[in-house]
This record gives structure tokens, C-alpha cells and sequence, in this order.
């Protein structure tokens, strides 16, 4: 049985997720669903390169084509395959394949390191020295996981009792399934990775403020130096590098989806200077600010 197949758990999931994005999706294609860090991602057009600091994440592709560049890597994935990102990393990704007849869907959920953490004892996977991307058929366990929830997308009162159950087992299959290795470092506090999550999430709750390298490293658990080398390691990025993506990311969003303008975007990101913060954008997104508005605007 082919994942064409109207009868095959691929199509069936496709179905549930595609009726749910049909009708919840905002502005910028996005579906939130009711079960924590799951959402369904639509897309009616192939669109303009999209940069982002990117959460770990499994990203599902359901229907279309997607290409995304990191670590000086390029992936494109189709149908039937997913996209694991098992690290805080910046990524320029395409969506290259999409139409009114034949929209894009993806199921996109955001890996959680509580859940990975109660599961380690469960499971025989190790962390490992797995690349922290990789695009690889999607395991039918996941599959099969990623449909009972999918199922539940229009009963919101039985997914507000069932969902925590659900996304364990759906981070279960991940962790038994070709991606593992990789995923599993996310659920070891005391590792590399952990120690850098924990300094990255105080970069992606207050980017806009500055933030010293010692209260970074001092979050960590790290010496200054080993904090330097390890995040870089992972995320590819300095800290100032990693804040600075994250305040231009934010200030695009906030002028394509709020209608900000681009002095006001500036100080809100945290930029004292226009000028400064119009010269890094155009470094970013190959364009200056107004350019690049326009340029959306017009695909949209």
C-alpha cells in the first residue's frame, strides 16, 4: 500500500490535518492545534526564502515540497518524509512546491525535553554524534501516533484529556526511530546541549534586552570560554550572533504580520539605531527593510 492510497494511515492524517489548517490557519499559514507545541502548517503558494532560529523540532511534510538550507547543508523533502532539527539552529528554508489546487501542509510539533527526560528510562536510545538535521521517511509508529491525535483536532474536549498521552508516545516512536540519537541529547539536562538550551531560552524570552555573556554561561553552568566553544558548537552561532537573528527575525514578523513600521519594529526588537538595524536586516534577508515588505506583499 502506497502512501497515495486514500486508505493508508499517510492519507488519513493528511485528511484530519488538512480539513483542521483549511479552517484555523492565520495570516501567515499557521494552524495551532489544542495539543501543546503541535501545529499544522498551509500554504496556498511557493514562498519567499523564510529565515528563523529554529526550534528543535519534527516537521511532517503531508503534501508539497519544501527546501531548507543549515550548517551548510541543503535538504528537500517530499511526501511521506520528515525533517527532524534536534538543536537550537538558524535555518533559510523554501517552500518550493505548493498551489490553491494542491496547498502545502505540514504537521509540525516542537520536540519537549520534559517529556524526552521522563521517557530515557524507558527506552535503550543513547545520545549520540547524529547530525542535528536530517530529512528521513517518516517511521510508521510516528505515523500512526501523529493520526490518533490528528484524529482528535475537532473534538477539543477529548484532546484536552487524551493529548498528554499522545504526544508521550509520539515522542516514544521518534526516540526509537532513525532520528533518536540526535533527539535523545535534548532530554539530558546535564549534557552540552541541555546546559546551551537553557542559556537559549533566556536569549529567546528576552532578545530585546542585552544580555551579558556571564549571565549566559552562568545559566549554563559553564566557564566563559567553554560556553563560547560549546555554543557555537551547537547552534552554529555566537550568543550576540544568535540574539541579533532572533531580534531581526521578531522585527520582520512584527512589520509582515502587525503592519509595524520599520522605525517602530527597530526599537521594539531592541535597536537604538535605525540605521544599524536597517544595515543587519538587509545583511540577513538580502534586502533593506522596505524592500523586503514589498517584496512579501507582493507574493502574498
Amino acid at each position: 500500500m502506497t502512501i497515495a492510497q486514500s486508505s493508508s494511515p499517510f492519507a488519513q492524517l493528511l485528511t484530519h490535518c488538512r480539513r483542521f489548517a483549511d479552517a484555523s490557519s492565520g495570516t501567515d499559514g499557521s494552524a495551532p492545534t489544542p495539543a501543546r507545541g503541535l501545529s499544522v502548517v498551509r500554504a496556498l503558494h511557493p514562498g519567499d526564502l523564510m529565515v528563523a532560529v529554529q526550534k528543535p523540532v519534527i516537521a511532517m511534510l503531508l503534501q508539497g515540497r519544501k527546501r531548507v538550507t543549515t550548517l551548510g547543508a541543503s535538504f528537500e523533502y517530499a511526501p511521506g518524509e520528515a525533517m527532524v532539527v534536534a538543536a537550537d539552529i538558524p535555518t533559510v528554508s523554501r517552500i518550493t512546491r505548493a498551489s490553491i489546487a494542491a496547498p502545502y501542509y505540514a504537521l509540525v510539533l516542537e520536540l519537549d525535553p520534559a517529556i524526552l527526560r521522563a521517557l530515557r528510562p524507558a527506552v535503550s536510545v543513547r545520545p549520540g554524534d547524529a547530525p542535528p538535521v536530517r530529512v528521513e521517511p517518516i517511521d510508521t509508529g510516528v505515523i500512526d501516533a501523529s493520526l490518533r491525535l490528528a484524529r482528535l483536532l475537532d473534538r477539543p474536549e477529548a484532546l484536552s484529556v487524551l493529548a498528554d498521552g499522545l504526544l508521550r508516545e509520539l515522542h516514544y516512536w521518534l526516540l526509537m526511530g532513525v532520528h533518536g540519537p540526535a533527539i535523545a541529547a535534548l532530554g539530558v539536562p546535564d549534557s552540552h546541549a541541555g546546559r546551551i538550551a537553557r542559556a537559549v531560552d533566556i536569549l529567546r524570552r528576552e532578545y530585546a534586552r542585552p544580555i551579558r555573556v556571564e549571565e549566559l554561561a552562568e545559566a549554563a553552568a559553564m566557564s566563559e570560554p567553554a560556553f563560547h566553544k560549546h555554543f557555537r558548537a551547537i547552534t552554529t552561532l555566537s550568543p550576540l550572533q544568535f540574539q541579533k537573528q532572533l531580534r531581526l527575525i521578531e522585527a520582520r514578523r512584527l512589520m509582515l504580520a502587525e503592519g509595524a513600521k520599520i522605525a517602530q519594529a527597530a526599537h521594539t526588537v531592541g535597536y537604538a539605531s535605525v540605521t544599524q538595524f536597517t544595515r543587519e536586516y538587509g545583511r540577513l534577508f538580502d534586502a533593506p527593510p522596505g524592500k523586503d515588505i514589498r517584496a512579501a506583499s507582493a507574493i502574498a
